[in-house]
This record gives C-alpha cells, sequence and structure tokens, in this order.
C-alpha cells in the first residue's frame, strides 16, 4: 500500500518473537525459479517525453531487464486514480493515460510472455475516491444501484467511512486534496464485481488464451479485519479465498502475492486461510538490513519454519514504501553486496527494487512535508539511466513540483547510474547481474532446503542450501573486519572437496570443520557433495 502515513516499523516489532538457534528449521520450498523486478513503472522509463514513465517505456527496456536476469515484472497499479502510485482508484476499469492505451498494455504483455517472463499486477480495490462512480453515486441517494458498494457511517449515506487510521482523503504531491472511502467488501455485489475485475485482467479477451493476460496479482494492504475496525471482518475466509480459488478456476497457474499490512507479521495465516501463494518476508529484509547475525538467524529460521509446504516466501530488501538500502546501509560497497547476495542466495523468491542494483538511494519519512502522496517520492526517484542524468527516457514527472525535487538524489557524476555501472566489472550493477546468473544456473540456489550452518564469529552468518545430492554454502562476513572463522560441519552432511562457486579462498578442511581467513564483507558460496 502507499504507506505515506504509516512510520516506520520499530525493531521491537519486527524482532519482538521468541530468539531461537541456527539448527531449529529447515524450509523446503516450491520450485519457484523466479527473480522479480518490482518497478515504480512511473518512474522508470518515459517512451513519449512527457517525464512519466509508461507501458512502452518498460517495453523498451525488456532488453534491459533480461540481460539483468529478471523473469517477472511487478508493477504498481495501473488503473486510474489522481495519485501517482496509483493507489486509491477513481475508476479500476481505466488504465492511467499517462502510462499508455489498452493495445500499449496488451502489446507489452503478450511481449512478455513471448520471451518467456511473467507480469503481476497490483490490485487494491478496498478503497475508491470520490471521484469514482460508485461514491459519486450513492452519496445521499439511497436509491443508487451502488448504495451497497460503499460504506457509509449513517443511514442517509452522507457520511462516507473513514480509511487506514481514520483518514478521509489524501492530499497528493500536486497540492490537491481528494476524499477517499472503504468498499463495503460484505457486499455480495461487491464480491461479484471483484471477480469480473480480476477474471478480466487473467484473460482480456475472453478466448481461453492468457498470452493476453497477466500471471498473478499482488493484493496490496490485505487484511483478515479490514483498517481493524470490526466491520470488514473474516475477509481471508469470506472474501479473498472464495475470490482466489474462483481465480484459480479459470487459470490455475496463476500466482496470488499478498502484502501483509501488518510488516511484523510472518504471513503464515495468509497462506493458509487465504490460501495465497506467497507472502512477503518482511522480517527477512528487515534483518538483512540491520546486518545483524542474531536477526538474521532467528527471522529467517522462524519465517522459513512457518511456511508451508507448496507455498513460498518473497524475499527483498527494498520496495515501494521503504527507504532506500544504499541509504540505510551508507553507500558501503561492502554491505550493499552483502544485501544482494542475501537478496538473492537466501531461498524463497526474491525481489529487487528497481534502481536497488545500481544502489539508488531515498528515504523519504512520516508526515516530511505533511500529509501529502509525497512523503515518498524520496524512495521512487526516476531511474538513472545516465551518468548526467539527462537524457531520453528519464522520469523526472516530479520535476520542480516541491521541495522533494529541490531535494532530489538523482545527481549527475555520482556513479550511481546504468551507465557508469554497465562496463565496469566491479560494479554492484554487475555483481547483481553475476549472482542472478549463479543463482540461475545452480539448482539448490532455486530449491534447495535451506539449513543454517554454525560457525565461531557473531559477524559472520552462514547457511546451507540442500538438496539430495548437492548444497551450496553461502558465507557472508557482515563485519568491516577480518574474520578468522570455523564453521561446524556436524550434521551437515557435507562431504568432500568444496568447489568454489563464488570467491576466491577454500577453506582448510578438518574432521567435521572449515577454518577460513574472511575478508571484511566478504561473501563466498561454494557447492559441495552430500550424503544422509
Amino acid at each position: 500500500m502507499k504507506k505515506y502515513f504509516l512510520p516506520i516499523i520499530t525493531a521491537i516489532l519486527i524482532f519482538g518473537c521468541s530468539q531461537g538457534n541456527q539448527n531449529s528449521s529447515t524450509f523446503v520450498p516450491a520450485p519457484d525459479n523466479e527473480v522479480i523486478y518490482h518497478v515504480v513503472q512511473r518512474s522508470f522509463y518515459d517512451s513519449n517525453g512527457d517525464q512519466h514513465g509508461d507501458l512502452n517505456g518498460l517495453y523498451d527496456k525488456l532488453d534491459y531487464l533480461q540481460d539483468l536476469g529478471i523473469t517477472s515484472i511487478l508493477m504498481l497499479p495501473l488503473y486510474q486514480s489522481p495519485y501517482y502510485h496509483n493507489y486509491f482508484a477513481d475508476s479500476f476499469e481505466e488504465i492511467d493515460p499517462r502510462f499508455g492505451t489498452m493495445d500499449d498494455y496488451l502489446k507489452l504483455v503478450k511481449e512478455i510472455h513471448r520471451r518467456g517472463m511473467k507480469i503481476y499486477m497490483d490490485m487494491e480495490t478496498q478503497y475508491v475516491t470520490e471521484d469514482h462512480l460508485w461514491y459519486k453515486d450513492s452519496y445521499g441517494n439511497l436509491s443508487s444501484p451502488y448504495s451497497d458498494y460503499i460504506t457509509y457511517d449513517d443511514s442517509a449515506h452522507t457520511k462516507p467511512s473513514t480509511i487506514v487510521y481514520d483518514l478521509d482523503g489524501l492530499k497528493g504531491y500536486d497540492g490537491v486534496f481528494k476524499k477517499i472511502t472503504t468498499v463495503n467488501l460484505n457486499s455480495e455485489k461487491v464480491k461479484e464485481y471483484n471477480y469480473k475485475l480480476f477474471s478480466h485482467w487473467l484473460d482480456p479477451n475472453g478466448d481461453g488464451d492468457f498470452s493476453d493476460g497477466v500471471d498473478g496479482f499482488r493484493l496490496d494492504h490485505m487484511m483478515d479485519d479490514l483498517d481493524k475496525k470490526g466491520r470488514w471482518t473474516n475477509q481471508f475466509e469470506s472474501f479473498w479465498k472464495p475470490l482466489i480459488l474462483k481465480l484459480k478456476a479459470i487459470n490455475p497457474k496463476i500466482r496470488i502475492i499478498a502484502e501483509q499490512a501488518d510488516w511484523a507479521s510472518f504471513g503464515d495465516d495468509y497462506l493458509t486461510r487465504a490460501d495465497v501463494d506467497w507472502v512477503f518476508a518482511f522480517r527477512i529484509a528487515f534483518a538483512i538490513r540491520d546486518m545483524d547475525k542474531e536477526k538474521l538467524s532467528t527471522m529467517m529460521d522462524s519465517t522459513f519454519l512457518l511456511t508451508p509446504k507448496g507455498k513460498n516466501q518473497i524475499v527483498f530488501i527494498e520496495n515501494h514504501d521503504m527507504p532506500r538500502f544504499a541509504t540505510v546501509v551508507g553507500e558501503n560497497p561492502g554491505k550493499l553486496r552483502i544485501g544482494a547476495a542475501l537478496n538473492l542466495l537466501t531461498g524463497g523468491v526474491p525481489s529487487i527494487y528497481y534502481g536497488q542494483e545500481i544502489g539508488m538511494r531515498g528515504a523519504g519519512g512520516f508526515m516530511k512535508w505533511g500529509m501529502t502522496d509525497a512523503n515518498e517520492i524520496p524512495e521512487r526517484e526516476a531511474f538513472e539511466w545516465y551518468k548526467s542524468d539527462t537524457g531520453m527516457g528519464m522520469a523526472f514527472w516530479y520535476k520542480d513540483t516541491g521541495p522533494w525535487w529541490d531535494s532530489t538524489l538523482v545527481k549527475p557524476n555520482d556513479g550511481i547510474s546504468y551507465e557508469e555501472q554497465k562496463d565496469d566489472p566491479e560494479s554492484l550493477w554487475n555483481f547483481y547481474k553475476k549472482m542472478i546468473q549463479l543463482r540461475r544456473t545452480h539448482s539448490t540456489l532455486v530449491n534447495g532446503t535451506y539449513k543454517p550452518l554454525l560457525n565461531n564469529q557473531d559477524s559472520v552468518f552462514s547457511f546451507i542450501r540442500r538438496d539430495k545430492q548437492k548444497a551450496a554454502v553461502i558465507i557472508t562476513n557482515l563485519s568491516s573486519t577480518e574474520k578468522n572463522t570455523i564453521f561446524n560441519l556436524s550434521g551437515t552432511g557435507l562431504t568432500g572437496k568444496p568447489d568454489i562457486l563464488w570467491g576466491k579462498q577454500l577453506p582448510e578442511e578438518n574432521a567435521n570443520e572449515w577454518k577460513i581467513t574472511l575478508p571484511p564483507y566478504a561473501v563466498l558460496v561454494y557447492e559441495v557433495v552430500v550424503k544422509d
């Protein structure tokens, strides 16, 4: 969701679970060999010179995404909205004209599928603005055919219910305030409308050929008790699960992704009660951002342990609602690479937020510029294609609109651009590309069981991804100092001499032990034969 009014979740919330140890869990993920690119399409690439990123811009940059190793694209909503992020709709049935036309959309989807890639659509149908037909027609009109679609707090239908945190609207970055209200998810008519809406995007022309349809949906701000108001309760089983089952009857291959409204949640109830396929591994994301071994061990152990068989976690370190990883770690080159390795090699389905691969910076703030959707613009700036930060395709839709532009972090000649990094073999962009390639070419890094690997250092985090015959061993030094590290192989099944997949040094092997001197911020990956 567009969380401009949500404060950053505290470490107490995120890490307030019982502390485990590194031997407590294993995780056998579903075989989801995907690397997702989570893109704010308005900020990605502008194809027509209006400074707004668009569908044709995504089409033009599919070569870029495939070169990086991306298999799947997750966009923000496409539907029409007064807000730049396109949450809170004016109409669910119209594509924002800044993004293009339905023909542009169909061309993009068909080309994505021709390349063997996938596309996921972000949907948030729980709220509408004052300009939506349901709101306009039902307001004060008890005879409206949409009187059951909107939640009102009075019998005359003149007091639309507030949304999360009792807000009744929001000011856009352009200064325009729009009222927002909550859709009545208990309405049978609303349930039927959602089924028709979602199914349309699965098969736009209804011919049973899904080459022009999405491969799944991200359900934004999904809750069982919407906004914890006690008015839309048991939504997992009364609204979402029936919808998901009906959609999968149309195309059983789709994936349904839930964004937990409570970022402290493991998401296990979403996977079981609502029957979604994937949730977001928020606890792992915050642990990686903290670069803390104990938190990493606890959060990976517990998250994977609670993931039911056949379901999966989306592992990420950035999204459109969070300060960028590069800013969080102070642009430290070593930490940027550690983050990339853990993002891509840990398990689950990895997701990369656009610009993360070149180390883009950005951190908005709760109420930084008041109650406005501009607060997260710093985390959603134009993708930096060029060294000069000027040129064809730069999506500066927010140019000269306020203090978020005056303090922009998109700067020329700072090393943070695709142009500056693409031909540098030591660049962050090439590190991401190599890590993705490493994952793609070794099945243990896609489908291998997650298992901790114990060692004697407080700042060395290590784990194993194992299948029946081989294991990948991933070792990371989270610190800025060299670490003489001993790894305990007892009970791991690791046998024989390891092959280096990434790194330069081999371990010194003793009975049930490896000894390695790890450079600062080292990332090492080995492949080893295993036996039970």
